[in-house]
């Protein structure tokens, strides 16, 4: 115990902050992971379909009402206006609430024609005007908590709105028949007992509510952005629609579980990203570019990894998660695993594009990828059944990391004017190659048990020989803040 606590007290700031913020999306995502058999046991089919909606709704809806300001725009905000946070932050806040608020008195202006559209009652829209009203100032703090590598604070509050709204959302569903209202009201209220308070301190800290310069300058940033955002919400769920429209939703079902377990390594790339993104920003800043290439080489192979060990027991967290009715979806694990690869490739490579400001070639990208994926689905799925989304996925994804490389380049002779990558193309591309050859090799062992076995004992014991090697590696993972 005294060497692991003694490895732990030697890791640079950057990698603490990306080993917590994998603790507290292990623990958020895997709580609401294992409760979700318990709110699809006591809420009714039409009960959890309509708190599904309200969640995709929310998700949308958000888009425009925050111009998600707080993901890469106010990272670069922090930068940008770095003498002047408090107010860039109170005044950015400001600017969601009063967007937010119009958004509200649109809604109450023809309030049964908006029901119509949402298919959601009056009481749960006010319950989301709610929600989109505290939910930017926890981004907010949360962001700048992560560009502070305050990540402590940051874990608490995540687990502690996760655990406490799926405990009170048990007990509260449990004891009402109004099972959809109990379910969102005890989950707004859950985030509220730490978006409140912080809502009201990034106020009262910054005591700027409107600055010409700030909200211009989150326009100019954010406005080019909502294609993106927009493109990759239907990225991430179009091909699952498109399977309940032209095959059936027992199909969608089974794909939608695979899609499931392929993308729990997301909750990983996440914690990377939100760790990296505040340091790569930062070196760029400070004219440090080579160390960016030193420390983030291996974070391309745990990747890589990460993903081959999905791909590699795909039965076993079929079986575990779904029961034996869904076996079949072990063939749609690989491809969409291999997907997880290049989506943390083009979030590294958007990274610059976004620290440059170049959010019309950000939403270019993701327009052009959603496109692709769309017509791609509607050919393959019909042809080869919901197998081919997978495939499609893994295809638009590598398409949207091919094209953000592309947009990568242009960005750094334009800005930096040098051909030298700041990223190790040499790792990529064989963290690349790796996760693609164990797809293929994957996806023909799953009827031989005693071979796939056999494969993974193979890589293991790889491992043990190259360890030294691989430790080697992984310790440049010791980024300088």
């Amino acid at each position: 115990m005294k060497r692991i606590l003694g490895k732990y007290k030697n890791l640079s700031i950057v990698a603490k902050a990306t080993l917590w913020y994998m603790i507290a999306n292990v623990l958020v995502k895997g709580a609401a992971l294992l409760s979700t058999p318990i709110f699809t046991r006591v809420m009714t089919e039409e009960q959890y379909g309509t708190y599904a909606i309200f969640q995709s709704w929310y998700n949308i809806i958000i888009i425009f009402t925050s111009l998600n300001i707080f993901l890469g725009g106010y990272t670069k905000g922090l930068l940008k206006y770095k003498e002047n946070i408090n107010q860039y932050t109170s005044s950015s806040l400001a600017m969601t609430t009063f967007i937010t608020c119009c958004w509200g008195i649109a809604y109450l202006a023809n309030v049964k024609f908006w029901t119509g559209v949402f298919q959601l009652s009056p009481v749960l829209m006010a319950a989301m005007f709610v929600e989109l009203l505290i939910m930017p100032a926890f981004e907010f703090w949360a962001a700048r908590s992560r560009f502070e590598y305050h990540y402590k604070k940051y874990v608490f509050a995540s687990v502690w709105i996760s655990i406490f709204s799926i405990i009170l959302g048990i007990i509260a569903v449990l004891n009402t028949s109004q099972r959809v209202e109990a379910r969102v009201f005890t989950d707004i209220f859950a985030k509220a007992t730490v978006g409140v308070p912080i809502f009201l301190l990034l106020i009262f800290r910054g005591k700027t509510i409107f600055d010409k310069i700030f909200w211009k300058y989150n326009f100019l940033f954010n406005l080019p952005l909502i294609p993106h955002y927009l493109s990759n919400y239907a990225l991430n769920q179009s091909d699952r629609l498109m399977i309940s429209r032209m095959i059936g939703n027992v199909q969608a079902a089974y794909y939608s579980v695979a899609y499931q377990i392929s993308t729990m390594m997301i909750f990983i790339v996440t914690a990377i990203n939100n760790a990296l993104t505040p340091y790569i920003y930062q070196t760029i800043n400070s004219g440090d570019n080579e160390d960016i290439k030193q420390t983030t080489r291996p974070v391309f192979l745990i990747m890589a990894l990460l993903c081959i060990i999905t791909m590699a027991f795909a039965p076993e967290l079929i079986m575990l998660f779904a029961g034996s009715n869904y076996t079949q979806a072990i063939y749609v694990v690989p491809p969409i695993s291999a997907s997880v690869y290049f989506i943390f490739l083009y979030g590294m490579f958007s990274t610059i594009e976004y620290y440059y400001q170049k959010t019309l070639r950000i939403a270019i990208a993701t327009v052009v990828a959603a496109a692709v994926n769309i017509a791609l689905n509607y050919f393959c799925i019909k042809a080869f059944g919901y197998y081919a989304a997978g495939y499609t996925t893994l295809v638009s994804y590598i398409l949207l990391a091919l094209l953000h490389y592309q947009f990568y380049r242009g960005v750094l002779r334009e800005e930096m004017h040098t051909e030298e990558n700041l990223y190790d193309m040499r790792a990529i591309m064989l963290s690349g190659v790796l996760v693609l050859s164990v797809m293929f090799v994957m996806t023909l062992t799953y009827k031989v048990i005693w071979l796939r076995y056999g494969i993974i004992a193979v890589i293991c014991v790889i491992g043990c020989i190259k360890r030294k090697e691989l430790k080697k590696m992984l310790s440049t993972f010791k980024a300088r803040r």
